[in-house]
Protein backbone atom coordinates (compact mmCIF):
# COMPACT_ATOMS: atom_id res chain seq x y z
CA UNK A 1 0.00 0.00 0.00
CA UNK A 2 1.09 3.51 -0.64
CA UNK A 3 0.76 6.39 1.78
CA UNK A 4 -2.53 7.32 0.11
CA UNK A 5 -3.90 3.81 0.42
CA UNK A 6 -4.69 2.27 3.74
CA UNK A 7 -6.80 -0.51 5.06
CA UNK A 8 -10.20 0.75 6.06
CA UNK A 9 -11.00 -2.54 7.76
CA UNK A 10 -12.19 -2.04 11.31
CA UNK A 11 -9.78 -3.38 13.88
CA UNK A 12 -10.98 -6.41 15.77
CA UNK A 13 -11.96 -5.99 19.40
CA UNK A 14 -9.77 -6.53 22.42
CA UNK A 15 -10.89 -9.78 24.03
CA UNK A 16 -10.38 -10.65 27.69
CA UNK A 17 -10.34 -14.26 28.90
CA UNK A 18 -10.27 -15.08 32.62
CA UNK A 19 -9.69 -18.43 34.26
CA UNK A 20 -12.72 -17.83 36.54
CA UNK A 21 -11.69 -20.84 38.62
CA UNK A 22 -13.21 -21.93 41.91
CA UNK A 23 -10.39 -20.55 44.08
CA UNK A 24 -10.20 -17.05 45.52
CA UNK A 25 -7.74 -15.98 42.81
CA UNK A 26 -10.11 -17.34 40.16
CA UNK A 27 -12.77 -14.99 41.47
CA UNK A 28 -10.26 -12.13 41.36
CA UNK A 29 -9.38 -12.98 37.76
CA UNK A 30 -13.07 -13.11 36.82
CA UNK A 31 -13.90 -9.83 38.56
CA UNK A 32 -10.85 -8.21 36.93
CA UNK A 33 -12.08 -9.22 33.47
CA UNK A 34 -15.61 -8.01 34.23
CA UNK A 35 -14.33 -4.68 35.54
CA UNK A 36 -12.20 -4.14 32.44
CA UNK A 37 -15.17 -4.98 30.22
CA UNK A 38 -17.45 -2.58 32.11
CA UNK A 39 -14.80 0.13 31.70
CA UNK A 40 -14.67 -0.48 27.95
CA UNK A 41 -11.09 -1.78 27.93
CA UNK A 42 -12.21 -4.85 26.00
CA UNK A 43 -14.88 -7.50 25.76
CA UNK A 44 -14.92 -10.38 28.22
CA UNK A 45 -15.05 -13.55 26.18
CA UNK A 46 -15.77 -17.24 26.74
CA UNK A 47 -12.69 -19.30 27.58
CA UNK A 48 -14.80 -22.48 27.66
CA UNK A 49 -15.72 -21.78 24.03
CA UNK A 50 -12.05 -21.85 23.08
CA UNK A 51 -11.61 -25.09 25.01
CA UNK A 52 -14.65 -26.54 23.24
CA UNK A 53 -13.47 -25.22 19.87
CA UNK A 54 -16.78 -23.44 19.25
CA UNK A 55 -16.39 -22.15 15.69
CA UNK A 56 -17.76 -18.63 16.22
CA UNK A 57 -15.69 -18.07 19.35
CA UNK A 58 -12.58 -19.38 17.62
CA UNK A 59 -13.15 -17.07 14.64
CA UNK A 60 -13.80 -14.04 16.86
CA UNK A 61 -10.66 -14.74 18.86
CA UNK A 62 -8.63 -15.08 15.67
CA UNK A 63 -9.95 -11.69 14.50
CA UNK A 64 -9.24 -9.89 17.79
CA UNK A 65 -6.83 -6.98 17.70
CA UNK A 66 -5.55 -7.90 21.16
CA UNK A 67 -6.18 -10.76 23.57
CA UNK A 68 -5.60 -10.70 27.32
CA UNK A 69 -5.51 -13.93 29.33
CA UNK A 70 -5.92 -13.54 33.09
CA UNK A 71 -4.85 -16.46 35.26
CA UNK A 72 -5.48 -16.61 38.98
CA UNK A 73 -2.91 -19.25 39.85
CA UNK A 74 0.29 -20.70 38.38
CA UNK A 75 -1.60 -23.58 36.75
CA UNK A 76 -2.24 -21.01 33.98
CA UNK A 77 -5.44 -22.59 32.69
CA UNK A 78 -6.43 -19.54 30.62
CA UNK A 79 -3.02 -19.34 28.95
CA UNK A 80 -2.93 -23.08 28.28
CA UNK A 81 -6.48 -23.13 26.90
CA UNK A 82 -5.64 -20.37 24.43
CA UNK A 83 -2.41 -22.10 23.42
CA UNK A 84 -4.21 -25.43 22.94
CA UNK A 85 -6.66 -23.55 20.72
CA UNK A 86 -3.75 -22.43 18.54
CA UNK A 87 -3.47 -18.88 19.85
CA UNK A 88 -0.03 -17.53 20.70
CA UNK A 89 -0.36 -13.77 20.18
CA UNK A 90 -1.82 -12.72 23.52
CA UNK A 91 -0.84 -10.88 26.67
CA UNK A 92 -0.74 -12.98 29.83
CA UNK A 93 -1.63 -11.61 33.27
CA UNK A 94 -0.65 -14.00 36.08
CA UNK A 95 -2.06 -12.82 39.41
CA UNK A 96 0.67 -14.63 41.37
CA UNK A 97 3.06 -12.03 39.90
CA UNK A 98 1.19 -9.49 42.05
CA UNK A 99 1.69 -11.56 45.19
CA UNK A 100 -1.85 -12.95 45.08
CA UNK A 101 -1.63 -16.54 46.24
CA UNK A 102 -4.24 -19.25 45.77
CA UNK A 103 -6.10 -19.96 49.00
CA UNK A 104 -4.62 -16.92 50.71
CA UNK A 105 -6.02 -14.00 48.71
CA UNK A 106 -9.62 -13.09 49.46
CA UNK A 107 -11.44 -11.52 46.53
CA UNK A 108 -11.56 -8.04 48.01
CA UNK A 109 -12.08 -4.82 46.09
CA UNK A 110 -8.44 -4.00 46.87
CA UNK A 111 -7.17 -7.24 45.30
CA UNK A 112 -9.35 -6.76 42.24
CA UNK A 113 -8.21 -3.15 41.93
CA UNK A 114 -4.57 -4.24 42.02
CA UNK A 115 -5.22 -6.80 39.28
CA UNK A 116 -7.19 -4.33 37.17
CA UNK A 117 -4.41 -1.72 37.40
CA UNK A 118 -1.84 -4.22 36.15
CA UNK A 119 -4.16 -5.41 33.37
CA UNK A 120 -4.58 -1.82 32.17
CA UNK A 121 -0.78 -1.54 31.96
CA UNK A 122 -0.58 -4.77 29.98
CA UNK A 123 -3.23 -3.62 27.54
CA UNK A 124 -1.67 -0.18 26.98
Amino acid sequence: MTDKESCSCPAGPTLIFACSGAADVGEIADRTARTLAHEGAGKMFCLAGVGGRVSGIMASTQAASKVLAIDGCPLNCARKTLEEGGFTAFVHHQLADLGLEKGKSPATDEAVGKAVARARELLA
